[in-house]
């Protein structure tokens, strides 16, 4: 996107030379042309005979002209902006989690990093970002991109990197104390390379950690495939629109499953009752997008579908949810490694920066005794506290 953002910025430099140069010759050349001599003090003044006819060319001309001009500029930064703005078909998925102070991001395939992020060279990356806390700002230099992200919702950002190499990554947005330490890289790798890194992770998938989390919550007891059950069928659910109650229809994406599990009364798909119990209190971020992958992998709508299945009059009658998760179920440890072992809390005495191991056991985010970020090798593969 960086030459396609560069020739319209090239073409606004030269319009605006152009009409610089071509304004202020036109003052030189009145300031000479009409400037006042000696003795026309006391001559009568004549305006310049101008008709009628031609005074409305000229108004049509110096209205029409810019017109035209502006008109092609703002159909041009348009396409670019809409192009920015819209991931190809074929970006790889990537989610990422802004926290005091780091980022730990999460690949599809389960590996997962903290203040690095891996990606292949001449290969779209889509990032689905959210914060813990308060508000982070994604900025890598090197590939001109930059979005907000946010507490409570998702903000989606897009780019190919082109070269391969380290590049500096940012939070662009002041957080708090630590911010200026709130600082990463983007390791850009040849695809073979990137394949034989996303493989070298322990421990299964987004998608595989997703099921473990919906069985152990208890999410299947509610969300099945029998006829009278109490929440809607989430096979090929995303990317399909649903209606809710009331009549209108929403499209489930990220937002809408997140929206539901953590405040599932709020969007009820027709049918269906607000029975659902939330989980904002039991679930993190990670968590979350955790379930979000696990109904993705369920199947996603590639053409609009048919509004999703509603429930029986009966079924209504007993009881029914939107969203994800269910009701009931054992609640699952916050604090559960998803690439080996059991992990430490986010943050353990000592407040340091975060430690990245591949023990069984994996540290923190924020190490006791204020330790410097570490690799160590063991059994069990690389560790994540979520």
């Amino acid at each position: 996107m960086a030459e396609r953002v560069d020739m319209l910025f090239y073409f606004l430099c030269t319009v605006s030379t152009i009409v610089g140069l071509l304004i202020s010759a036109a003052i030189i050349f009145f300031a000479v042309r009409y400037r006042q001599r000696p003795g026309d003090e006391t001559k009568p003044y004549k305006g310049v005979g101008i008709s009628h006819q031609d005074m409305q060319r000229m108004e049509v001309l110096w209205i029409g002209a810019p017109l035209v001009v502006f008109l092609i500029i703002f159909w041009w930064a348009a396409q670019i902006f809409a192009a920015t703005q819209t991931p190809p078909d074929n970006a790889m998925q990537i989610y990422v989690v802004g926290k005091q102070w780091m980022w730990k991001t999460q690949h599809i395939s389960g590996r997962r990093e903290i203040n690095e992020l891996h990606v292949p060279v001449g290969q779209p990356v889509k990032l689905t970002m959210t914060s813990e806390d308060v508000i982070h700002s994604f900025y890598i230099p090197a590939f001109r991109v930059k979005t907000d992200v946010l507490p409570g919702r998702y903000t989606t950002l897009w780019f190919e990197a082109t070269e391969v190499g380290e590049f500096h990554l940012f939070c662009a947005e002041y957080c708090g104390t630590k911010h200026s330490e709130m600082i990463g890289k983007v390791v850009v790798m040849e695809p073979k390379a990137f394949e034989t890194w996303l493989g070298g992770g322990k421990g299964g998938s987004l998608a595989e950690a997703g099921e473990k989390e919906f069985t152990s919550l208890g999410c299947n007891t509610c969300h099945n495939d029998k006829d009278n059950a109490r929440g809607p069928q989430l096979k090929g659910l995303f990317g399909k629109h649903v209606q809710l109650n009331g009549g209108h229809k929403v499209l489930v994406d990220e937002s809408y499953l997140r929206e539901s599990i953590l405040d599932p009364a709020k969007k009820v798909v027709a049918g269906y009752q607000p029975i659902m119990p939330s989980y904002v209190a039991q679930l993190n971020e990670e968590k979350v997008i955790e379930l979000i992958a696990y109904i993705r992998s369920l199947g996603a709508s590639g053409k609009e579908p048919e509004l999703a299945p509603t429930a029986s009059a009966s079924a209504a009658a007993t009881a029914p949810e939107p969203g994800t998760g269910g009701a009931g179920g054992n609640q699952a440890e916050d604090g559960a490694s998803a690439d080996g072992g059991a992990s430490a809390d986010d943050k353990a005495a000592g407040g340091g920066k975060p430690t990245q191991g591949a023990g069984g056991a994996a540290a923190g985010d924020a190490a006791a005794g204020g330790q410097k970020p570490s690799k160590d090798t063991g059994k069990g593969g690389e560790g994540f506290a979520p």
